[in-house]
């Protein structure tokens, strides 16, 4: 929008809230309160419309019904009007005829603007246009809307007001409200499936000593009682493991994870995984139970094993392919790489390659760094598929593979190019943990902020009582309900993502138009369901 414009959008916004404030001011003056405590509704959009959806044309009941929702469209046709209301569970339509309700109260229904909250109670009828309705006998403003609602036709389609604007792009934007129906659909599943397998859900701190679990910056904070900093938990995995030490052999976590790191498409500074943990078994193990979460949580969102965006399905069907990292290297880059080659020739593969190395970065981190940036966005575009075998160097908790030590027995999931889910074998050796933290600590203090910058002494102490051959997976939560939702950002899955804060005071945030009266006289106009 230009200058004018946007200043001319906020003026008539200033003059249509000021317009329904005195429509506040009004009914209180009158006696009526603008914003009621409570209101007893007996069905939901939904549940008229499983109970009553046989009905013809032109039927009427003496079945009487409360409903209540926002205000979304409104129309008035002579002495009736038709108010579509929008609840949780769907919309349903309010006849009002002046003749059933009086002139007081219908001139009192005509003053309702798009977007009020109003209850209503009356009988359920099929107008002679085949909407399902409730005839209105009584009805009133259960919260004004001070605000309009964005324009019929424009919607809300700047995407930084949606994403800060939350609220408003739940009330006008259904696709919106399925993404997060979806997530939801998602997170149950999760919790079914391990619930079912016989794994206990627990919560492990958030604020804690050492930040780690996972090679991530952290978020600092500072305990005032304590007086010492701490931080938010880079992952919940160390302390998940300090559980299966104690004898809880199948624990999970869905828990808020914060990382002090990039906004992307793919990455928000905080967001939300599973971390699961088995005793008695392997990075195998866990690789079956990725596939069964997210075919479940597939199945509960979807009813099928087909997900991603419409015009570049991905197929879920099980088996996924197991492939090995050097294979898929070799496959899309031609490279022939392994953890035993000299780093020299792997530093001059990565300068072809327009990757740029740090002088402190062994074999194995040169590998994983011509796989992250030359092959992961290739991955898993027609259907999922596991890349297994990862370099020691870049995989520190977990278990190198008995073949080869400089190998670990870890995998990751790929899905439309993105990683879902990461497991392996734990390692549960615990002076060959202390070497790999210690060399963590090396790596910080050569630079690497992302590296861990102490030695976790109490989880080393965990380990020297032993902990039994386990399996680890974490899967993002957030990326599994944007492949199921069909999205292509992470914000769109996350309710309230992290953005920058706003400039100016006072945005004028939405738009009202035409769409906003609160009627439309127009005896002409299609009908809404005329009785």
């Amino acid at each position: 929008m230009t200058e004018r414009e946007t200043a001319g959008a906020a003026s008539g916004l200033d003059d249509q809230r000021r317009a329904r404030q005195a429509k506040v001011d009004a009914l209180r003056v009158a006696g009526t309160d603008p914003y009621p405590d409570r209101f007893e509704r007996s069905a939901t959009s939904a549940e008229l419309a499983a109970r009553y959806g046989e009905l013809k044309a032109g039927a009427e009941t003496d079945d009487e019904a409360s409903v209540a929702g926002r205000i979304m469209l409104a129309r008035r046709m002579g002495k009736l009007a038709f108010l579509t209301i929008a609840d949780s569970a769907g919309t349903f339509q309010l006849f009002v005829s002046r003749a059933v309700v009086g002139d007081e109260a219908f001139a009192a229904i005509s003053g309702f603007d798009l977007g009020d909250w109003v209850g209503a109670t009356g009988t359920v009828m099929v107008t002679r246009a085949g909407e399902l309705s409730l005839k209105v006998g009584s009805a009133r403003l259960l919260a004004k809307a001070l605000r309009p609602l964005p324009d019929k036709w424009h919607g809300l389609s700047d995407t930084d007001t949606r994403y800060r604007q939350r609220y408003v792009d739940l009330i006008v934007n259904p696709d919106a409200r399925r993404t997060f129906e979806i997530r939801h659909a998602t997170v149950a599943a999760f919790r079914r499936q391990l619930a079912d397998e016989g794994y206990v859900e627990v919560e492990t701190p958030v604020l804690q000593i050492e930040a780690g679990g996972a090679t991530a910056r952290p978020f600092i904070t500072h305990h005032n009682a304590l007086d010492q900093a701490m931080y938010l938990r880079i992952a919940t995995e160390l302390h998940l493991k300090r559980l299966v030490v104690g004898g809880m052999e199948r624990v999970f976590e869905i828990g808020r994870i914060f990382r002090n790191e990039g906004i992307s498409t793919r990455h928000n500074p905080e967001f939300t995984m599973v971390e699961i943990y088995r005793a008695l078994a392997n990075f195998e193990d866990m690789m079956d139970l990725t596939e069964r979460l997210i075919l479940a949580a597939a199945q509960a969102a979807l009813g099928g094993y087909r997900a991603g965006p419409a015009d570049a399905p991905i197929d879920l069907t099980p088996p996924w392919p197991r492939r090995a990292m050097d294979e898929l290297i070799a496959e899309h880059t031609g490279l022939e790489l392994s953890v035993h080659q000299p780093v020299a020739d792997l530093r001059r593969h990565c300068d072809a390659l327009g990757i740029e190395a740090e002088p402190y970065w062994g074999a194995g981190r040169l590998i994983y760094e011509v796989f992250d940036r030359c092959v992961e966005h290739r991955l898993g575009h027609d259907r999922p598929v596991f890349a297994y075998g990862y370099p020691a160097e870049v995989s520190p908790l977990a278990k190198p593979n008995a073949a080869d030590p400089e190998v670990v027995d870890r995998f990751e999931l790929f899905v439309g190019g993105r990683e879902l889910a990461n497991g392996y074998s734990e390692l549960n050796d615990p002076v060959r943990q202390r070497a790999m933290f210690e060399a963590e600590v090396a790596a910080a203090e050569q630079g690497d902020d992302e590296a861990a910058r102490t030695v976790d002494e109490d989880y080393l102490r965990a380990l020297e009582y032993g902990l039994p051959p386990t399996g680890g997976l974490g899967v993002g939560i957030d990326r599994v309900a944007m492949l199921l939702a069909g999205v292509a950002s992470i914000r769109e899955v996350i309710l309230f993502p992290t953005l920058r804060p706003e400039i100016a005071s006072e945005p004028a945030p939405v738009r009202g138009g035409a769409s906003d009266a609160t009627v439309r006289t127009d005896d002409s106009a299609p009908d809404a369901g005329s009785a």
